[in-house]
């Protein structure tokens, strides 16, 4: 079978955050976008890398929705860790945190996060927010 006549693959979503609420409202903004991806959940970065390295989350095709304020290990950490292992590195992250610090932006971009987007405050913003990101990924061209 040719590489074109593989069907569409699902990008699958991590969302790595420990606030019950705000993973409520991004499970229901994807309802509400009609977003059908795999949607995974970690609690903090530690257990989002055990998530990837033991294949419970496939690394290709995959999306990670990031918190930076977390307890155990924070999304910095998390993005330290994640960009220093060669199996790991290439992972997409878009930081979606309330977190609007200009040093966590600066350091959220040096370890090469695709975006950093404050979570916004309307439930309303954050479902056309969570559609428009499918629709970036959808056209975008993942391993």
């Amino acid at each position: 079978m040719s590489m074109d006549a593989v069907p569409h693959r699902s990008l699958n979503i991590l969302l790595v955050d420990d606030d019950d609420v705000d993973v409520m409202n991004v499970q229901r903004a994807f309802r509400r976008a009609n977003l059908t991806n795999p949607l995974h959940l970690a609690r903090d970065g530690v257990q989002a890398l055990a998530m990837l390295r033991d294949g419970t989350v496939p690394a290709s095709r995959l999306l990670v929705l990031l918190d930076l304020n977390m307890p155990r290990m924070n999304g910095i950490e998390f993005l330290r860790e994640l960009r220093a292992d060669p199996a790991l590195r290439h992972i997409s992250v878009v930081a979606l945190t309330t977190s609007s610090e200009e040093q966590d932006k600066v350091e959220a971009y040096q370890l090469h996060v695709a975006g950093y987007l404050v979570k916004p405050v309307t439930f309303t913003t954050f479902v056309e927010l969570m559609s428009v990101l499918q629709k970036y990924w959808t056209l975008m061209e993942m391993p």
